[in-house]
């Protein structure tokens, strides 16, 4: 898909600017041509040279010089790319961008350009977790840059955590979904996934189980089809899909009040399993026992119903609404009877009884049930589930 494709890269100043000559290597085998932007910063990482004889390209570096602008000029190198990547995307180089500052070649071409961008960011955890590099990265996000990591992982200053730059294999893949023409290309489709966690006091919540692996494999395969996809997930234990919008929440009302915010859609695909209750009102302290033997009275509230506050807009409902119904007894009926209640379109409704081994494995066994009737599909894995499941999406769209 990435046959004759053109990307400019910006190679940003930090240690992971090393993987960019993988990065562009990668991209080459894959027919892809790189044109490569170097910061100041970088330069101390990775040579000119070096990035010149693996992309085979002429490598840019200085905003103000005089041949380039004579031949090409800035503004029309911003523009001659189907795709800008920036890689590694320094906590500093994010901060520009989000700020708009434009005082050097990158931080120019990346107001000039009228093409998608794609951020890969790299940065100290602590850098990363700063409320100011968070402020500029919801920024971004808000503005419709995509972004590709960071990951956990060690790293060259000795410490663990978020801001390992995605490996070059991760960073194609982000950029074949940026670029995909696929037939929910211009669609925008929200997915929900993993548990909601409502709190009982400091230390214990309500929960239901979910590892999050089939919505983050429908995030996924929508994604591969050229969707734009806005994805709100709960605690979930699955990583999160690259090339898309992440949204983390934590209760039901979080994720209810995420989905309306993603709102408008042309699809939405409710996978999460979201706590039918909560605690009327959760305790400030740990609730500790006091050697009585007294158990504990716990008062609950019901949780607002996503799938059935959606399903029933009546303005700006998604064309297509999809629920999941996850049964232990008279699958079909229930699931029937659940689509018909909450108002949506279509219903994937599976068997998590314990000996199915669906809950929290690597495989599922679902069937789809519409207005028209309902189709069995045979059990296999959760990404062959979610593939089948976005070309059926692809179809009705």
């Amino acid at each position: 898909m990435l046959q004759g494709r053109k990307i400019l890269l910006v190679i940003g100043g930090g240690i992971a600017a090393y993987k960019c000559l993988d990065l562009i290597r990668r991209l080459a085998e894959r027919g892809a041509s790189v044109t490569p932007v170097l910061t100041a910063a970088a330069q101390e990482f990775v040579t000119p040279l070096s990035v010149a004889a693996l992309s085979g390209q002429k490598v840019y570096t200085d905003l103000f010089d005089l041949t380039d602008e004579a031949e090409m000029g800035h503004i029309q190198l911003s523009r001659a790319a189907d795709l800008v990547v920036v890689a590694p995307a320094t906590a500093d180089l994010l901060a520009k961008m989000a700020g708009g500052h434009a005082n050097d070649l990158a931080t120019t071409l990346l107001m000039a350009t009228d093409k998608p961008i794609l951020v890969a960011p790299a940065m100290n955890v602590r850098m990363w977790d700063h409320p100011a590099t968070q402020r500029n990265v919801a920024t971004l996000k808000n503005d419709g840059i995509a972004f590709v990591g960071p990951n956990d992982g060690h790293m060259a200053c000795g410490e663990f955590g978020a801001g390992r730059m995605a490996e070059p294999l991760e960073i194609v893949t982000a950029i074949d979904m940026a670029l995909s023409d696929g037939p929910l290309k211009g669609k925008h489709i929200i997915v929900t996934s993993g548990p909601t966690h409502e709190p009982i006091d400091p230390v214990r919540y309500i929960a239901n189980r979910s590892s999050g692996v089939q919505g983050t494999a429908i995030a996924t395969a929508l994604a591969t089809l050229g969707a734009d996809v806005t994805f709100i997930t709960g605690p979930a234990d699955a990583p999160r899909p690259q090339g898309v919008r992440v949204v983390e929440v934590e209760t039901a009302h979080e994720m209810l009040e995420a989905v309306q915010k993603a709102l408008p859609a042309d699809a939405a695909v409710f996978a999460a399993a979201v706590a039918d209750w909560r605690m009327a009102k959760a305790m400030d302290s740990k609730i500790k026992k006091d050697g009585t033997g007294a158990v504990p009275v716990l008062e609950f509230a019901e949780n607002p119903d996503i799938l059935k506050t959606v399903s029933q807009m009546k303005i700006g409902r998604p064309a297509l609404v999809v629920g999941f119904a996850a049964e232990t007894d008279d699958v079909i009926a229930n699931a029937t009877a659940k689509r018909l209640r909450k108002g949506c379109d279509w219903i994937v409704a599976n068997d998590v009884s314990p000996e199915t081994g669906i809950m929290g494995g690597a495989e599922n066994a679902v069937t789809l049930i519409t207005e028209e009737g309902q189709e069995s599909w045979p059990r296999s894995g959760k990404t062959e589930v979610a593939e089948r499941l976005a070309r059926r999406i692809a179809e009705a769209l």
